[in-house]
């Protein structure tokens, strides 16, 4: 995603129209993500993502009360290791008791909804940003971008990746390593690279 510093201006917006950027992105629809006000942003989100991952691990209050602040739900004794990562928070949703283990990144540019008591393991990736193929619209800047969701009780082990656009189902666990293409069904144990399920559990 494109950034710039405390002492920068932001770029001026490539795009003529009179259309909020925000709103195409909101919609799922190509939007240009280095708009003013979308950097803006992410310039907050990437401050609250540094207070949180500075913050001892001995201050609960204050670690969950930033959390409450970057996302969109935290839900009743969830846990957020740190470090830390996401684009502009207030997409995420994280169910009850869930657990999210160190050097987790979430690029919400879309939905993120992680439901009840699932378990995300140590630098897993949950993506919903997708640039397209034609270079000279990348140059551009622009983007879209597609909702994950991981149902309850889901265990995504350590390193997986999740692509736009992905759920995965409830009680289904993910294998070390493994790259979410497509959606999962609820209940299996599934791995690899594409992943693939391999077999009901239970």
């Amino acid at each position: 995603m494109i950034g710039f510093g405390a002492d920068e201006t932001p770029p001026a917006c490539q795009d003529d129209g009179l259309e909020s950027q925000k709103d195409r992105m909101l919609r799922g629809e190509p939007y240009l993500a280095n708009e003013p006000a979308l950097l803006l942003e992410r310039r907050r989100c990437r401050l609250m993502c540094e207070r949180f991952n500075a913050t001892s691990f001995a201050e609960t209050a204050a670690r969950r009360a930033i959390l409450q602040e970057l996302l969109g739900v935290l839900g009743k004794d969830a846990e957020v290791m740190a470090p830390f990562q996401c684009d502009y928070g207030y997409h995420v949703s994280v169910g009850a008791r869930t657990f999210i283990n160190y050097g987790v990144v979430v690029l919400d540019g879309a939905k993120v909804t992680i439901g009840q008591d699932v378990q995300i393991g140590p630098s897993v990736k949950l993506l919903t940003a997708l640039h397209p193929l034609d270079p000279a619209d990348r140059r551009r800047g622009l983007e879209t971008a597609a909702p994950v969701t991981i149902g309850d009780g889901a265990w995504l082990a350590t390193g997986v990746i999740v692509c736009p656009g992905v759920s995965v189902g409830a009680d289904t666990v993910v294998g070390a390593g493994s790259v979410v293409t497509n959606d999962l069904p609820p209940g299996h144990l599934c791995f690899g690279n594409p992943c693939r399920v391999i077999r009901a559990i239970g």
